[in-house]
């Protein structure tokens, strides 16, 4: 079994697949919260299944891009799981699995913008079917385009991306998906931020003189 989820946004998803279909499916958006939200999330599809950790073959995770935190919460699940139970990780771009989802509704070129925070979106841009550019970090007027932009990206900056369009967040029952039928790149479980941390560690004190 496939155990899938991704903390890459505010909306934590976990899905469990059996290697022919999704059976189970857990999501919450109670944002900031992905450290409590998740383990929960990950004990409910399985016992929605009759499963257990026993019965995993393979952990999947959205590596992102997405904020310091949420990502840090899910690699680290996904890392110590697979360790635990000596079963493979696979990593896939956040942006990816809602372009899958947006290949699926029959979308062919698009681009995918997701919400970086400080008024900044992740961007992806996709043409027939795959990513040919991104994922990058940047202001949504430097990227304003009228095609058509899935993701909480263009729901927050309609003045930039005026075509938006579903899904908003990326989807476990879709990863499982992805990884399965290898429909983009599996990744390392290595962290996507695109950006610095804001905690930093706090520079040597100037002497006094």
């Amino acid at each position: 079994m496939l155990l899938a989820f991704d903390t890459a946004t505010p909306h934590v998803t976990v899905a469990l697949h059996d290697g022919e279909r999704v059976v189970a499916t857990y999501s919450s958006d109670e944002s900031m919260r992905h450290g409590e939200m998740l383990a929960p999330g990950i004990a409910a599809v399985l016992e929605q299944a009759g499963a257990n950790s026993r019965d995993l073959t393979a952990v999947a995770v959205g590596v992102g891009p997405g904020p310091f935190t949420g990502l840090r919460v899910g690699l680290v699940t996904a890392r110590t799981m697979a360790m635990a139970l000596k079963i493979p990780v696979y990593g896939v771009c956040s942006l990816d699995i809602l372009a899958a989802d947006a290949i699926d509704a029959g979308l062919t070129d698009f681009a995918v913008a997701t919400d970086a925070r400080r008024k900044e979106v992740y961007l992806a841009s996709y043409l027939d079917g795959a990513r040919v550019s991104g994922p990058e970090v940047i202001k949504p007027a430097d990227a304003a385009t009228g095609m058509i932009v899935v993701g909480r990206g263009a729901v927050l900056y309609p003045e930039a991306f005026p075509n938006a369009a579903e899904p908003e967040h990326p989807s476990a029952a879709t990863l499982c998906d992805v990884v399965v039928r290898e429909r983009f790149e599996r990744l390392e479980p290595d962290p996507l931020y695109l950006r610095r941390p804001d905690a930093m560690e706090p520079q040597k004190a100037k002497r006094v003189s």
